[in-house]
């Protein structure tokens, strides 16, 4: 594994993550690069990127240094359980809404 990939710096603490877990490191990458989500982590100026690779979420806490170089401080994922969500039709819809 490259602590340079992809232009940013990888912890060691990442990189260990990323053997342990079974990521790919371009995962990881394109999971910070283009998240589908991210919000601000707890630690501070630390940010939590998300992506879903087919059922499976990686997550990728990053956060900028003083030089604003990017690093890349913790890497996991966790199974994504979507919920089934039945479709009703628009008559059924208008008529629950009547009698409703």
């Amino acid at each position: 594994m490259d602590n340079h990939f992809g232009g940013v710096i990888w912890t060691n603490h990442a990189l260990g993550r990323l053997t342990e877990r079974g990521i790919a490191q371009g995962d990881a990458w394109a999971t910070w690069k283009n998240p589908e989500h991210s919000k601000k982590g707890t630690a501070p100026g630390s940010w939590v990127y998300y992506r879903n690779y087919n059922g499976t979420q990686i997550e990728v806490v990053a956060k900028q240094n003083e030089k604003k170089e990017w690093i890349i401080l913790s890497v996991w994922s966790k199974p994504v359980f979507e919920k089934h969500k039945e479709h009703q039709s628009f008559l059924s819809f208008i008529i629950k809404k009547i009698f409703s």
